[in-house]
């Protein structure tokens, strides 16, 4: 006769990476004002990708509540819009928007990803509770946005969830819901059983967005990420509960189910380091292994403009790179569409040796028909340099290294141009910072007329006063009347 053990109900403890976040968000104290002015950088920046991100009809035309007409009281606002919509909605909306272009900021790691998606989720939700009465401000905002980034990003340093067939958005998700619990009001149990939740939620969110062969990436990733992360803390708050071991559980938990049996690995406490070093993609939209391979294409173009020569007469190319460049963004053959040339090195090395230029037009079907582009791109060959791949995980460095060599039809060889530092690196900072708000600028400019974008802009350079101003003042300095 068989006596098998019975399975315990008993339920287990929380894992302890569930606490560390609850208690982060919950507890820890942000005192760090170079985070802070970071933060608003990133803010005004990820605002600004957003509106970029609606000139585009197949993202603007995602942007609204599900059912057409629909206006939620007292709802979320979507900034470039004249919608109101609840704040599920409006977080996907929001998180949509921002991601379009590829033109956020971005961490890169074990794992990479896109911190600023997490706006989605906050600035939603936080709108929202504002135009109830909450007594809500743009400080909250940027306290949230700094703790979001360093769960993603602290999450992302040791643990490579692309390698298991994970997208990085499961870190937006996790992030945001342990953010948007505490704007909620949950708990520090509650906040614990939301973020089980966004982990047992893991799975729905495998992807194909970077990986070859597969046609496209999901534009709207971080907007389904964020929108997920709402639902699930509203959930909470109704009273649904978690799963304490979600992570650990044998045999059905996340690290036997999904990620190879592997305990999560940390490397610091959660603090603000994230938000401090975070990267921001300011001169080109461009995925960011290939930031600095683009400058040193423009730096080429100018050189080869110099010696009366274009790009008609190269014979071959060859990129010095990381090992996270040749894995993801190392494309041969024909691009499919918009998502599919900005994550291929080879093309956005191309353009700029042709034209001069990397703009959010460049990855349109008009700009890429152009035949001389995949003629430029068959000529070019990518090779990993080793010490690209070790400077890019070093603490005190975290390069994102590109080299490139040309040489011509008549058997010239160009001197290399290798570029370590994108000018969006901590390390690049002071140079960056004014880029940054031309950038910003540029953005609102098809938006609005120049009276309202002198609005916008004395409101978000006055530092002070801008931490203090009401959430949904700050949301409706761009909305759409």
């Amino acid at each position: 006769m068989s006596h098998d053990a019975a399975e315990s109900a008993i339920r287990p403890e929380p894992d302890q990476v569930l606490q560390d976040i609850a208690d982060y968000v919950h507890s820890y104290k942000i005192d760090s004002e170079l985070a802070f002015e970071t933060a608003r950088l990133c803010l005004i920046d990820t605002i600004g990708c957003g509106l970029e991100g609606l000139r585009f009809d197949a993202c603007a035309r995602l942007m609204g509540p599900v059912v057409d007409g629909t206006v939620v009281p007292n709802g979320t606002k979507v900034p470039g819009t004249n919608f109101q919509v609840d704040p599920i909605r409006g977080a996907f909306n929001i998180g949509t928007q921002i991601r379009w272009l590829d033109f956020n900021d971005c961490w890169l790691a074990a794992e990479w990803g896109h911190p600023s998606d997490n706006l989605g989720a906050i600035l939603a939700v936080a709108d929202h509770l504002a135009r109830q009465g909450q007594a809500l401000t743009v400080r909250d905002i940027l306290e949230g946005m700094i703790k979001a980034h360093e769960i993603q990003g602290q999450l992302a340093l040791l643990n490579s969830f692309n390698r298991v067939g994970l997208d990085h958005v499961v870190l937006v998700k996790v992030a945001s819901t342990a953010v948007v619990s505490k704007l909620l009001g949950l708990d520090r149990a509650q906040t614990i059983d939301a973020i089980s939740q966004a982990w047992a939620d893991g799975q729905s969110l495998r992807t194909y967005r970077h990986a070859p062969n597969t046609g496209s990436r999901k534009s709207w990733a971080a907007g389904d990420a964020c929108s997920r992360a709402v639902n699930l803390a509203y959930l909470v708050k109704k009273g649904e509960k978690g799963m304490p071991s979600v992570l650990s559980a044998k045999t059905w938990g996340f690290y036997d189910v999904l990620f190879k049996s592997k305990p999560f690995e940390f490397a610091m406490p959660y603090t603000s380091y994230i938000m401090e070093n975070v990267l921001f993609k300011i001169s080109y939209p461009a995925e960011f292994h290939a930031q600095t391979a683009v400058e040193a294409a423009h730096i080429l173009h100018a050189k080869l403009k110099s010696l009366g020569k274009s790009s008609d007469d190269i014979k071959s190319i060859r990129i010095r790179t990381q090992e996270a460049a040749m894995r993801i963004i190392n494309k041969k053959g024909p691009l499919d569409n918009f998502a599919d040339r900005d994550h291929d090195i080879n093309y956005m090395v191309a353009y700029p040796l042709i034209f001069g230029e990397l703009t959010s037009t460049s990855y349109t079907d008009a700009a890429a028909a152009d035949p001389r582009i995949d003629a430029l791109r068959a000529k070019i060959t990518c090779v990993e340099e080793k010490q690209y791949s070790v400077d890019y995980h070093e603490p005190s460095k975290r390069s994102i290294s590109n080299a490139i060599t040309v040489e011509l039809n008549d058997g010239t060889v160009l001197d290399e141009v290798e570029v370590e530092y994108p000018v969006g690196h901590k390390r690049r900072r002071t140079e960056g910072t004014p880029l940054l708000l031309a950038k910003f600028k540029k953005h609102i400019a098809p938006h609005f007329d120049e009276a309202h974008q002198k609005k916008i802009l004395d409101t978000v350079n006055d530092s002070a006063s801008f931490s203090k101003l009401p959430v949904d003042k700050f949301t409706d300095l761009f909305v759409k009347a």
